[in-house]
């Protein structure tokens, strides 16, 4: 009989993870020998003294470089990850250690040590990205650090001007997964003047739904509405 883990309420074959070992590990590799390649140029460049500080900035790639190149390696349009790779569209990973992933990147400590993702430079750029935005909506599927990292970048910029929630978290329990949208609005992750929605519902269902009945209804008029804007990202 074949083998299954469970994850949440899925089963997942076991040899699944095997087969993500064998495709990662080499990009891990790869990735480690661009990092180290850099790292021996920017020594050359220090060494002959003919460089400005500028040219010396400590190179390493961040969790959302390191999953966007999983979306240019994976090569399959059945992926979330090869649409925003093509689109240049960052996919912040702040626990990207948490999972298999950190598995094959604990590995390969092992086998090469010295890999380096900055997270520090991820936490800027998710940041940056909220604060010089004239105008944000977030819509959160699920809970827990996912929810709370979206959440927590919008405080930068004194609140989000959108916000819905898709979950089954309760909030009589404490936890930030079931906190309500006044729980944001009292910490000005969302924004007094918002009118902030809450749908609890399991996402999978509910979330193309809302889709199918929002922008997708007519694309063709919701790129021109939004043309110019930092929420849109054109055609290659």
């Amino acid at each position: 009989l074949e083998q299954h883990v469970v994850i949440g309420n899925l089963l997942v074959p076991n040899k699944n993870y095997c087969k993500f070992e064998d495709w990662v590990a080499p990009i891990i590799s790869k990735m480690h020998d661009e990092q180290d390649a850099k790292w021996l140029e920017q020594a050359r460049k220090l060494a002959s003294n003919g460089c400005e500080d500028e040219e010396l900035k400590p190179f390493s790639f961040t969790p959302s470089e390191f999953v966007a190149r999983l979306g240019k390696e994976v090569d399959n349009e059945e992926s979330v990850l090869y649409w925003a790779a093509r689109n240049n569209i960052p996919v912040f990973c702040p626990a990207l250690t948490d999972g298999s992933v950190g598995d094959m990147l604990y590995f390969h400590s092992y086998k090469r040590p010295g890999f380096v993702l900055d997270i520090a430079r991820d936490i800027r750029n998710i940041n940056d990205l909220s604060v010089q935005s004239h105008c944000t909506g977030q819509i959160i599927i699920g809970g827990g650090l996912v929810k709370h990292h979206t959440c927590n970048a919008n405080l930068m910029r004194n609140g989000a001007d959108y916000s819905v929630y898709i979950n089954t978290g309760h909030d009589f329990d404490g936890s930030d997964s079931g906190a309500s949208p006044d729980e944001a609005v009292s910490w000005g992750k969302i924004r007094i003047t918002a009118d902030p929605v809450k749908v609890v519902a399991e996402a999978s269902l509910v979330f193309p739904l809302i889709v199918s009945q929002t922008f997708a209804k007519d694309v063709a008029c919701w790129k021109d509405e939004v043309d110019g804007t930092l929420c849109w990202v054109g055609d290659e």
